[in-house]
């Protein structure tokens, strides 16, 4: 450092590897850095004799996260939403909300460093990734940006030591089919999500595991993949309902899709739960309002957004978590959806 300069806030962070905002949390006292950063900084701050200027209090930076969804309109990221912001206003910590720019096209997120140097110089200290589909690239680039990672509900893992927040997806898939096996429904048609989406194929795993236990042979032209989206639902509910030999009840693997296979049974002139029972996952707020009221298995939303923040706010700390992922339990909600198979 230059004779007769005064040293800056800045120029401590720097020297100390950490970011702004953090150099400014230890100078204020506040309890969430660890203790290994804490000394770090605080012998930087010693070596440079930092004094704060006169009559001026110090000010910790406001801390900001940023929360990326690929659908901002959907009741389950509306439900997501609340519990990350109600967390990040618990800890004093502001979230800012974004949408993937391709998320219409479920591609990979782009572009790698570029995004991660944005957001890191832009004040960021991690980020919450909403169900999309993350590159090694991408997790790397974050890594070496210092920006800490949890994901909600991937698409995919680029690898282990990624952090992720989710439900017990194969449970909730075996409570599903269980539900309907108890009701006599032998065939029953799968409307998942993306074949590439690690939480739709836990929930095809308990549907099938469900069907194995009770000696149901699993009939492949019963399991179809698409997107989360209601469009998507009724794309795949027509399909099924052109079988040959259609099922009698079918488990969707989104409310929102579980809707739309309900539309495709009204197009047919049929009746839910009369002709076809029909069982959804999420229990969004559309699953109690909806005509009739939908059977899905309940994710707890909010707490998993709960829990996502205040893990990344820990990730941050540099505190070493007991799990890398964590599963909130699921439950069945049973409602008007679903009834006893015809003539059973």
């Amino acid at each position: 450092m230059a004779a007769g300069k005064r040293p800056t806030l800045a120029m401590v962070a720097d020297a100390a590897g950490v970011s702004l905002p953090t150099a400014s949390k230890v100078l204020n006292g506040r309890g969430d850095v660890s203790a290994e950063t804490r000394a770090r900084v605080e012998k930087v701050l010693r070596e440079f004799g930092y004094v704060p200027q006169m009559g001026r209090r110090v000010v910790a930076p406001a801390r900001v996260v940023d929360l990326v969804f690929d659908d901002l309109v959907s009741p389950y990221s509306l439900e997501l939403l609340r519990g990350v912001t109600e967390a990040g206003a618990e800890a004093g910590v502001d979230v800012v909300v974004s949408r993937l720019p391709d998320a219409e096209h479920r591609g990979p997120l782009t572009p790698e460093n570029t995004w991660a140097q944005r957001l890191k110089s832009s004040g960021r200290e991690g980020l919450i990734v909403v169900t999309s589909e993350l590159s090694l690239a991408q997790v790397e680039g974050f890594a070496r940006a210092g920006l800490a990672l949890v994901v909600i509900d991937p698409l995919n893992l680029p690898r282990v030591e990624v952090t992720s927040v989710g439900a017990t997806n194969w449970l909730g898939g075996v409570a599903a089919t269980e539900h309907l096996l108890g009701l006599g429904h032998r065939r029953i048609g799968f409307a998942g999500g993306p074949v590439q989406a690690s939480c739709s194929q836990a929930r095809l795993g308990g549907y099938r595991a469900a069907l194995d236990s009770a000696s149901v042979r699993p009939d492949p032209e019963l399991v179809l993949h698409g997107a989360f989206h209601y469009r998507d639902g009724l794309e795949m509910g027509s399909r099924l309902l052109a079988l040959p030999d259609p099922p009698t009840a079918v488990f969707a693997a989104s409310d929102a899709t579980a809707l739309g296979v309900m539309e495709a049974i009204r197009r047919q002139g049929l009746r839910v739960p009369e002709d076809l029972s029909v069982v959804g996952f999420d229990d969004t707020v559309m699953a109690s309002v909806a005509t009739p009221a939908l059977t899905t298995v309940r994710q707890p939303l909010e707490d998993m957004g709960r829990v996502a923040l205040r893990t990344l706010l820990r990730l941050i700390a540099g505190e070493t978590l007991d799990s890398h992922h964590v599963e909130l339990a699921t439950n069945l909600v049973v409602r008007g959806s679903t009834a006893h198979v015809r003539g059973g």
